[in-house]
């Protein structure tokens, strides 16, 4: 057994160890408790706290964006809600006007114009600095939230421990391709996996973007430290949901995962902005992970397993890769080992979620292992090898020219401009989406690798 197959042997073996007892202890601890829904219960009808939905966007398409306001607007809430959508220097600002107008005519809408493009962050903090309600809730623009979430959220955020709860993603454009479809299952498995684990220990350690909800004073009191995160030196400016949520942990909240709080976006569906969108997200997971290596000795162990499972696996795996690779070329020797293995526990993994599912289509999951060792394992090392690196990648085409490589400029004036006035129509109808059917129990006759 020569060099080159000994370490990918023991590379993959030690793999399989470790994400056989990730993954294993993963599957177990997201299961929900027996008390997990006893929050609930805290809510009264007579005192519910006011919610401040904020809505960054950027060059947004016009009915998308109608579609992710009317969502808003037809949330079954009690409370006092108030919607706040940042339009963050858009290019396309004549497009969405329209749809600024129609909304701008409720009173529960503001519309705030920025003179120019400053960045999803600074869009946000904009909106925070000027709202007032107890709770605020990010949602992205491209997104539609089930009629119940923020009713769902508001029953976890009344235990005062907690600084942060996030619903379940799915993708609204599940079908339109294959990518979709696979981005679809990996956005289940975050969720329900990932995410549900680490929440049976209040340690969900990203918040992410789409559908957040923070508390008012626990946000405040982090802002600062939100707006002006540094990596080396240079401004971070994206991963914002992440950072977040690792300084309300550092801040000593627990942070949460509602998984019936369900809301749709929308995914990449051609490799190219998939790849940029992971680089990004790799840079950020990257960053914040050193960040957030403090916390592990006051959380439960599982969350250090959680850590290096998702840092120390991919390396393991893509040792392993490299070396069969080179022992193929250099020996002609298949490394029959490291692809049995592979091979092995994809097939394995793809099985048990199908079962937990209840969904066939998890089955075609296996394909993502392809994109996963030849695409995403390389991404990541680059994005290892270019942490200092900032650049949005998809947002520097359309920024401005004081924005270039999609790095943030200073806000001058943060409220260019409001209106809240009486309502008299949406700007277009809302499309209805089946959000129940990616919930925690999905339907069992869901069909391989197709939609319903």
């Amino acid at each position: 057994m020569n060099l080159l197959d000994t370490t990918s042997t023991v590379a993959i073996s030690l793999y399989a160890l470790l994400s056989t007892a990730y993954k294993s202890m993963q599957v177990v601890y997201s299961v929900p408790a027996n008390n997990s829904s006893a929050s609930e219960d805290l809510v009264g009808s007579d005192q519910l706290p006011s919610v401040d939905v904020i809505v960054p966007c950027f060059n947004e398409d016009p009915r998308t964006l109608s579609e992710c306001l009317a969502s808003i607007a037809n949330q079954e809430y009690a409370g006092e809600v108030r919607v706040y959508v940042v339009d963050d220097g858009s290019r396309n600002r004549d497009a969405v006007t329209p749809v600024h107008a129609a909304y701008a005519l409720d009173p529960m809408f503001n519309v705030i114009l920025l003179p120019e493009n400053v960045g999803k962050r600074k869009a946000q903090i904009a909106a925070i600095r000027r709202s007032s309600g107890d709770l605020v809730l990010n949602v992205d623009s491209d997104t539609i939230l089930a009629s119940d979430v923020i009713a769902k959220l508001v029953p976890k955020m009344q235990d005062p421990a907690v600084g942060a709860a996030m619903g379940q993603l799915t993708a609204s454009n599940r079908s339109d391709t294959w990518l979709t479809r696979l981005i679809d299952m990996e956005y289940w498995l975050a969720c329900n996996e990932e995410r549900a684990a680490q929440a049976r220990f209040g340690a969900v350690m990203c918040c992410c973007g789409p559908c957040a909800m923070y508390r008012r004073s626990a946000l405040l009191s982090l802002l600062d430290q939100y707006e002006s995160q540094f990596f080396r030196g240079k401004p971070s400016d994206f991963g914002e949901d992440r950072h977040l949520t690792i300084l309300m942990l550092k801040a000593g909240f627990r942070t949460e995962y509602v998984p019936g709080a369900i809301a749709a976006t929308v995914v990449p569906d051609k490799l190219g902005p998939y790849l940029r969108q992971q680089l990004r997200w790799a840079r950020s997971t990257f960053r914040d992970t050193l960040l957030g290596l403090r916390l592990l000795p006051g959380l439960d162990r599982y969350l250090t397993l959680d850590v290096v499972g998702q840092n120390l696996g991919p390396l393991l795996l893509a040792l392993s890769v490299l070396t069969g690779l080179a022992e193929l070329a250099l020996t002609d020797t298949v490394p029959w080992w490291t692809g049995l293995m592979i091979v092995s526990m994809t097939m394995i993994r793809c099985t048990v979620v199908a079962f937990r599912a209840r969904q066939l289509r998890f089955l075609c999951f296996s394909l993502h292992t392809f994109i996963n060792i030849f695409l995403l394992l390389p991404l990541k090392a680059y994005a290892l090898c270019t942490l200092s690196n900032s650049d949005w990648l998809s947002r520097g085409s359309t920024a401005n020219a004081s924005n270039k490589g999609g790095k943030q400029a200073p806000i001058q004036s943060p409220i260019a401009e409001s209106s809240t006035t009486e309502y008299s129509g949406h700007a277009a109808p809302l499309r209805r989406f089946n959000l129940a059917r990616d919930s925690a129990r999905p339907m069992a006759s869901d069909v391989v690798c197709s939609d319903e």
